[in-house]
């Protein structure tokens, strides 16, 4: 048996228990809006006025609703990272006790959208820079008027970055 990829942890026990809890009719059009987003990290998923609507609709509290998102996010995140198959995530999902039916909803949500998902973190760029261009420049002194056999080399290094939006 493969090693499970979502620890059970106390936020995790508590998240699965308010999963197994949540209408199963609305459960996956809330997985594939995660699904959808998941990449973005800098931008919240749902807005305020989206997440009210959330808590209404579940009947969660609002820190109850961040665990669930939050959970949801991390299984989605780790199903990326190890590249699991929906069987797979299906059984590890059902390891730490989520119900059958929303275990299944992420399988077949994962089968649908996994590869979409996996393909937009790997053009992700992980750091806020990247480098583009290398340039350099070696000068070597031979000689003063104080000193006739000085060796001094001096070197420029010149890195060209670039942030995701422009060229610095």
């Amino acid at each position: 048996m493969a090693a499970s990829v979502v620890p059970e942890s106390d936020s995790i026990r508590r998240a699965v228990s308010l999963l197994n809890a949540m209408d199963p009719g609305r459960f996956p059009r809330l997985l594939s809006r995660l699904l959808q987003k998941l990449h973005l990290k800098a931008e919240s998923i749902f807005s305020e006025e989206e997440e009210e609507k959330l808590q209404i609709a579940f009947s969660l509290e609002k820190q109850d609703l961040h665990l669930v998102l939050e959970t949801i996010s991390f299984i989605l995140e780790q199903a990326v990272y190890h590249n699991l198959k929906p069987a797979s995530l299906q059984q590890q999902l059902q390891n730490i006790h989520l119900g059958q039916d929303k275990a299944e909803t992420f399988a077949s949500a994962w089968a649908a959208a996994g590869q979409d998902t996996m393909e937009k973190f790997r053009q992700r760029v992980l750091t806020p820079q990247k480098l583009e261009t290398i340039g350099w420049q070696l000068n070597l002194q031979m000689a003063e008027s104080m000193q006739a056999k000085l060796k001094s080399p001096r070197a420029v290094l010149e890195l060209g970055v670039s942030d995701e939006d422009s060229k610095i």
